[in-house]
């Protein structure tokens, strides 16, 4: 059975940044490919960064410019650098795979970002 435990996040006022970590445990067979997914109170979750196997990112209009998404086979960490935050940014953040079959979610971690 996969494990995806994800940790990093925080309260954090607008402008600032927080490095959010993905560690992957269990049955995982190379995570080369991974997103991160964040869900807002009363909003369905969304994909915002993506990592292919080639190691090109993608990322969501509301993030690009300001999240970076990055993988560490060695360590089967996924990491996700986050700078100028903003209040539309809170959410509870998730990864996994960005497409095919998904492993079990994670708790996910908070980020709250004030005004």
């Amino acid at each position: 059975q996969a494990q995806l435990v994800e940790s990093g996040g925080g309260l954090v006022q607008a402008g600032g940044s927080l490095r959010l970590s993905c560690a992957a445990s269990g049955r995982v067979f190379s995570i080369r490919a991974m997103g991160w997914y964040r869900q807002a109170p009363g909003k369905q979750r969304e994909l915002v960064a993506t990592i292919t196997t080639g190691g090109s990112t993608i990322y969501a209009d509301s993030v690009k410019g300001r999240f970076t998404i990055s993988i560490d086979n060695a360590k089967n960490t996924v990491y996700l650098q986050m700078i100028s935050l903003k209040p539309e940014d809170t959410a509870v953040y998730y990864c996994n795979r960005p497409i095919g079959l998904l492993y079990p979610w994670g708790q996910g971690t908070q980020v709250t970002v004030s005004s």
